[in-house]
């Protein structure tokens, strides 16, 4: 049931992934015309004509990819709900601005009680109140969504007195959405802080072990991605939260007397050691997963499989965004992303203890490789797409291998892709419709009604009523009963049809 529960929430989120690839191709372009575009000092600055492209363009791109978390609430918010409604949508999105602006003003309500636990000069408190400004991220936009579609499925039929009859059904989710927010706002205001501090503490934590703890970094960054905790991690160790600063320090800190002019705690000549790591991944070993993907889809779905594998695969080796790729099987193949996770991992171990070191100030994709040649701490920059090819071979072939032996449904290998060739043999939908229903054993045996691409999915009361020699006679392919009370009805490429008149009829 969890496999099932996180294959749907994965399913939901195709729609909101297929907006972001162009977006993230953009901000890479954008950055190739104006690297100064970044407020970094020191590097090209162009003229006012590349300035303003490049400027433009990462806008452009960023105006979506910076907001992923709002794409998520909408589309998982659809996705989710029993008839991929947009008031479910409205409602993910109602629940996500709620738990943003109560819990982005932490400090207001909750500051005072962090400040008698913690001291309001301690670490603890300021990565406390540092947490609250760190809520807009695509683990809260999933929540949102979730909220929104389980409030839309349980109330979307609300009939409420006639004195108040206005608000009844679909209009009643949004209020019913902000009530049941409110009540999760309220949990994060004090769980939220805790979880923050826990990651920047294991951040300071593992700086001491040298290439190792690039290797823990690379691994935890990875796998928070799904819950959107890694940008704790990241200002731990790439800002100056903790006192490491790698960024900057790779880029431009001078090494005198023993420490970095900027105060940055790494020791000589380990700038850039928890960002290289990340170059063969995105630049090679997530295409070479997504080329894995593609390969191993059945021959009718390679063609739309590509669509969104190849962009979101560009997308990660030129400018190093990755999310339109992970989010593309996390959910879907969760032992693929462990997989994806321990690569990781590998990479920024094997990186780290060579030596070699590149930076960046979007993220590791073609264009800050590039100009990582320049910056005052790089070593041996030009081996790393060596390193690449050969995590590009290790995804394709662990990818192929893991997908093929465990059956996963990956982008272009969901079971509704060998049914988009069936006909429904009768064109009278109401007809089908009623035929299906009785059936089912009526209306009163069906507890909820829900279709994809080709099958009806139902859940019935009592699962002794259903004939399904009935349910065939009304010209369907075939039906499944993958549980007790779940019946799932191949009805081919007409299903939305079939599925408008039964819900009339329901």
């Amino acid at each position: 049931m969890v496999m099932k529960y996180l294959q749907r929430i994965g399913k939901s989120l195709m729609l909101p992934i297929a907006c972001l690839p162009v977006c993230a191709i953009l901000m890479g372009l954008g950055y190739a015309f104006w690297p100064g575009v970044m407020g970094t000092p020191g590097l090209y600055e162009g003229n006012a004509f590349t300035q303003w492209i490049g400027t433009f363009l990462v806008k452009a791109g960023g105006a979506l990819i910076d907001n992923m978390g709002i794409l998520f609430a909408v589309g998982v918010g659809v996705g989710m709900s029993d008839d991929q409604n947009g008031t479910a949508g409205l409602a993910g999105l109602v629940s996500w601005l709620v738990i943003t602006t109560i819990v982005g003003n932490g400090k207001a309500f909750v500051g005072p009680m962090f400040e008698s636990w913690f001291t309001a000069d301690s670490d603890m408190y300021k990565d406390a109140i540092l947490a609250f400004g760190k809520i807009s991220n695509q683990f809260v936009g999933i929540l949102g969504g979730i909220i929104g579609a389980t409030c839309y499925n349980k109330f979307k039929g609300t009939q409420l007195p006639a004195a108040l009859g206005f608000f009844s059904g679909k209009r009643s989710v949004a209020i019913v959405t902000t009530g049941v927010t409110l009540l999760v706002s309220l949990v994060l205001l004090v769980v939220w802080p805790f979880i923050f501090m826990g990651l920047t503490a294991v951040g300071r934590g593992i700086t001491s072990i040298g290439a190792w703890g690039a290797m823990i970094y690379g691994f935890l960054n990875r796998i928070l991605i799904p819950v959107g905790l890694h940008h704790a991690l990241n200002s731990c160790f790439w800002f100056d939260i903790a006192g490491i600063n790698d960024i900057n320090t790779f880029w431009g800190a001078v090494y005198v007397n023993g420490a970095w002019s900027n105060g940055s705690l790494l020791p000589e000549g380990q700038a850039g050691i928890y960002q290289s790591g990340f170059f063969p991944i995105m630049m090679f070993g997530l295409p070479g997963a997504a080329a894995a993907m593609w390969y191993t889809a059945k021959p009718e779905k390679k063609k739309s499989a590509f669509g969104i594998l190849g962009a979101a695969a560009l997308a990660s080796f030129v400018s190093g965004v990755t999310e339109p790729l992970e989010f593309s099987f996390m959910f879907l193949a969760p032992v693929l992303y462990g997989i994806h996770a321990g690569l990781t991992a590998l990479s920024c171990l094997i990186v780290a203890f060579l030596p070699v070191r590149a930076g960046f100030f979007f993220s590791a994709g073609l264009v800050d490789w590039a100009f990582s040649f320049f910056a005052p701490n790089a070593k041996a920059v030009w081996a790393l797409p060596l390193i690449g090819l050969g995590f590009a071979a290790l995804y394709f072939f662990i990818f192929t291998i893991v997908i093929k032996k465990l059956d996963l449904k990956t982008p272009g290998r969901e079971d509704d892709a060998d049914e988009t060739q069936v006909q429904l043999a009768n064109n009278d939908f109401t007809n089908v419709a009623a035929l299906i229903l009785e059936g089912l054993g009526g209306k009163e045996n069906i507890k909820s009604l829900d279709n994809c691409i080709t099958r009806l999915r139902l859940e019935v009361k009592d699962y002794t009523q259903v004939d399904e020699k009935k349910i065939k006679a009304a010209g369907v392919a075939g039906v499944i009963r993958p549980s007790k009370d779940a019946v799932q009805v191949i009805v081919g490429t007409k299903v939305q049809f079939v599925a408008d008149e039964m819900k009339k009829m329901l």
